[in-house]
């Protein structure tokens, strides 16, 4: 059994996973910021518990990760805010990967997004811009870390079931649309498998079941 910290424990995605890893016989920490969403995380099997990441110090960050085998960023500040934006989507993300480096948990893997990079050409004038640059920051750190770190880059997030089949660095011009359950479901293989450590994986909704396609 694994021990496995997700921050952002009740996002779609990060319940969607939850339910996942613990079905596998995984131990879950799943890391929230408002105690009443407490019930929720506990009925994907996983255990909360309280962290505001936003004002948390790598201290404090790196107490609540030790022991883990393992840390999942499912966080965000979900726009709107482009302070906020930078506080938690880049400047919380970093602290969180300097707290796994102290705490002695390597493995990190990164929720991102397909097309993330300082060349992600998205306006200043536009509202998704602060987030754009947070994940291209956040992102550059990491791989920047000795952490065996995996970034995921899902495209268009949606509600659809999830079907374990995925394209790989797709072209950009057939769609992007990607089901949260899809990110789960890649996000649950790529702990299994430490050899994705490393890589940056762009990903949508595809054809080849996740191990074939990371083989691809």
């Amino acid at each position: 059994m694994t021990r496995i910290a997700i921050i952002g424990g009740h996002g779609k995605v990060a319940l969607l996973l939850s339910e996942l890893l613990t079905g596998e016989g995984h131990s879950v920490t799943s890391f929230i910021r408002n105690p009443d969403h407490a019930g929720d995380v506990t009925a994907t099997g996983a255990t909360p518990a309280v962290l505001d990441v936003e004002n948390s110090t790598t201290a404090a960050i790196a107490d609540a990760l030790a022991g883990h085998d393992a840390v999942v960023w499912s966080a965000g500040a979900g726009g709107g805010n482009p302070d906020r934006t930078y506080a938690v989507d880049r400047d919380a993300a970093i602290r969180s990967m300097d707290a796994a480096a102290q705490a002695g948990v390597n493995r990190y893997v990164m929720v991102s997004y397909f097309g993330a990079g300082k060349d992600h050409g998205v306006p200043e004038s536009n509202s998704f811009f602060a987030y754009a640059e947070a994940k291209a920051a956040a992102d550059e750190y990491l791989r920047g870390t000795n952490l065996a770190w995996t970034i995921l880059g899902p495209g268009a997030l949606t509600d659809n079931p999830g079907t374990g089949r995925i394209d790989v660095d797709p072209s950009p011009d057939g769609g992007r649309d990607t089901s949260r359950a899809n990110v789960a479901i890649l996000a649950a293989a790529v702990l299994d498998l430490p050899q994705t450590a490393g890589r940056t994986i762009e990903f949508r909704d595809g054809t080849l079941p996740v191990a074939a396609a990371l083989d691809n």
